[in-house]
């Protein structure tokens, strides 16, 4: 165990001597300064010190004045003050100012030690409670840092998981395939051009991306149907909104999505279902789905027609801008160069169809 260090400031040096060696008897280390100043320039060039007894009444920089610097530039070293009887009050307004104690002179041999034995006391479980909250600050951000890297890999393998079950969906329903996916980056873009929070697109995209999932319920017979849908089988289809809710809803991290998943065919007018939402009722997410979704629409080939230009989807948006779609997200869209669609598209297709041809080689193999 290392010798702990005191520093005795004096500008008696007799009164010095007497205490280093009351000090040094008891096993402690010492060090003298005949001054406030000279004590400043011994903590100067080496502050390891564990305690500084230091007179009051001193010429030049006197006790007080030490105190003060002390404290500032070396708090973790305790000041006891050494005084006479008559400047007891002094005494005291350093003790209100940092010192640790006070000792009125003549003091005897056991008083001094007791005050030191309690100030280097009270200094170590400074310390130590010090490195106990480094230590503990240090763990708590350790175990945040493994729980932020937990719930992002079970994010992840949720997403993963999602990913499949759109894929399953897209095969389920091939007059669609890759939708689910454009739709989601589409979404994704608009949402980056609007400026909202990363984990607010993140929300966004996973309602964008599982909209449909509620078609998982719909009989294949509806679903694949090539003519035109029966009164009862739109209601039937018109359902797969509210089935898609039900099945995302208990999931803890896709509640918001949910929301988007049930709100999807809602009109910015109140036209829409199921509910018949309209303006800002509609969740946010959904509002920008709706406009990603007609732009994948136009876009794609149709039984019933080819694919229609970019102009074809910039004048659908206009043309019911304030009616199906929300006004101010339509002149987001509107600003946005037509490009950024292309590139996604084109993008998506050529992952879609590496996961067509992987599918299909996986059938035959098998």
């Amino acid at each position: 165990m290392a010798v702990e260090r005191i520093l005795v400031v004096d500008d008696e040096e007799p009164i010095r001597e007497i205490v280093s060696s009351m000090l040094m008897s008891a096993g402690y280390e010492c060090q003298q300064a005949g001054s406030g100043l000279e004590a400043l320039a011994i903590l100067e060039s080496d502050e390891d010190f564990a305690l500084m007894l230091s007179d009051l009444m001193m010429a030049g920089l006197d006790g007080i004045g030490l105190l003060e610097r002390t404290k500032e530039k070396y708090p973790d070293i305790p000041v006891v003050m050494v005084t006479a009887v008559h400047d007891i009050s002094v005494a005291l307004a350093a003790i209100r100012n940092g010192a640790y104690d006070y000792l009125l002179k003549p003091f005897e041999r056991e008083q001094l030690m007791a005050t030191v034995r309690r100030a280097l006391e009270n200094r170590r479980l400074k310390l130590e409670n010090r490195a106990y909250q480094t230590n503990l600050e240090s763990l708590v951000a350790a175990r945040t840092e493994q729980l932020r890297q937990a719930i992002t890999d079970l994010e992840r393998s949720y997403d993963i998981t999602l990913e499949a079950l759109g894929d399953a969906l897209d095969l389920k329903d091939a007059e669609t395939e890759g939708h689910s996916k454009r739709v989601t980056a589409f979404t994704i873009a608009i949402a980056r051009a609007m400026g909202l929070p990363n984990e607010q697109i993140r929300v966004i995209a996973r309602g964008a991306f599982l909209h449909d999932i509620g078609k998982m319920a719909i009989p294949d017979s509806i679903l694949s149907k090539p003519g035109k849908l029966t009164e009862a089988e739109t209601a039937i289809m018109r359902e797969h909104c509210f089935l898609g809710y039900q099945m995302l809803k208990k999931i803890p991290f896709l509640q918001e999505a949910a929301e988007i998943v049930y709100s999807h065919q809602e009109r910015w007018d109140g036209t829409g279902y199921p509910r018949g939402l309209k303006g800002e009722e509609i969740p946010l997410g959904a509002r920008i789905f709706s406009i990603a979704d007609t732009l994948d629409a136009i876009r794609s080939d149709r039984p019933y027609r080819p694919a229609q230009p970019f102009s074809v989807a910039r004048d659908e948006m206009i043309r019911w801008s304030g009616r199906q779609f929300d006004p101010e997200i339509v002149k987001v869209f509107l600003s946005m160069p037509e490009t950024i669609w292309e590139d996604l598209r084109r993008e998506i297709n050529q992952q879609v169809s590496q996961f067509a041809y992987a599918s299909r080689a996986g059938k035959t193999i098998a």
